[in-house]
């Protein structure tokens, strides 16, 4: 039959070269097929990307790039893997790996109020390289987890537990009341996050594109940190913020 232009709801697009590949790597199970467009010929990253393919046993099929350009909203390079959609862990499911979780004193992230795919997935990918535990979205915001999101973490997906969370106020204090120290971003913070004291177990809160964190979450946290600027660049970027507090975290747990 012709191409479906649009995929069922248990079934996602990841496309582009690179997360193609860290997705045949990681989690091959999940990818269902994949298209190649009817111009693209044996460049060194595609060759490889089809031997990932064979090794794991994913049909391929040659399809007119108007196909491609109908299930990858954006730069597919050529390629796109149908797989099963993510689905975030549950809240019970964290709750039952907890006693493993707390030996290690973890290290969590929350987010509120994430609207933009790309902007989730490198916030998920920057979480994946500085050594986070767990995030915990909003179940509103774990929606976001299309295909631009597994793009733009290129692989960080598949390998992070991704808890959706339907009261992130509420779970707050669930692990508040385990010992967990609550840091949440603020610009308008009193405190540097270079001189804040950052102690573990630690979950990070931060807020969503320009809004910042929402009054009931900030009411919550323990202690409210403000990335230091220099020059006169109003805010950063809200991957690259999240990159400096993740990353300061890590430094400081190791």
């Amino acid at each position: 039959g012709g191409h479906a232009a649009r995929p069922p709801a248990d079934e996602d697009w990841v496309y582009g070269i690179h997360a193609v590949r860290s997705l045949l790597e990681a989690a091959p199970s999940r990818v269902r097929r994949l298209w190649v467009g009817d111009g693209r010929r044996g460049a060194p990253p595609l060759t490889a990307l089809l031997k990932a393919a064979g090794a794991a046993q994913v049909p391929v099929e040659r399809v007119p790039r108007a196909a491609l350009d109908r299930v990858a909203p954006g730069v597919h390079q050529g390629v796109a893997a149908q797989c099963h959609a993510i689905a975030p862990t549950t809240e019970k499911a964290l709750e039952q790996r907890w006693d493993a979780l707390e030996k290690n004193e973890p290290f969590l992230l929350i987010l509120e109020g994430v609207q933009d795919p790309r902007n989730l997935g490198a916030r998920l990918r920057t979480a994946d390289a500085a050594g986070v535990d767990a995030v915990l979205l909003h179940r509103r915001n774990a929606a976001a987890l299309s295909g631009a999101a597994a793009k733009a973490a290129s692989g960080a997906l598949e390998r992070l537990a991704i808890v959706s969370v339907a009261n992130v106020a509420r779970r707050i204090d669930w692990l508040k009341a385990r010992g967990v120290w609550i840091v949440g971003a603020d610009a308008k913070a009193d405190t540097s996050l270079f001189d804040a004291d950052l102690p573990f177990p630690t979950a990070i809160v931060l807020g969503g594109e320009g809004q910042g964190l929402r009054r009931l979450t900030r009411e919550r946290c323990d202690r409210l940190v403000r990335i230091p600027m220099a020059g006169a660049v109003a805010s950063l970027n809200v991957a690259v913020a999240a990159g400096v507090l993740l990353f300061e975290a890590a430094r400081r747990r190791r």
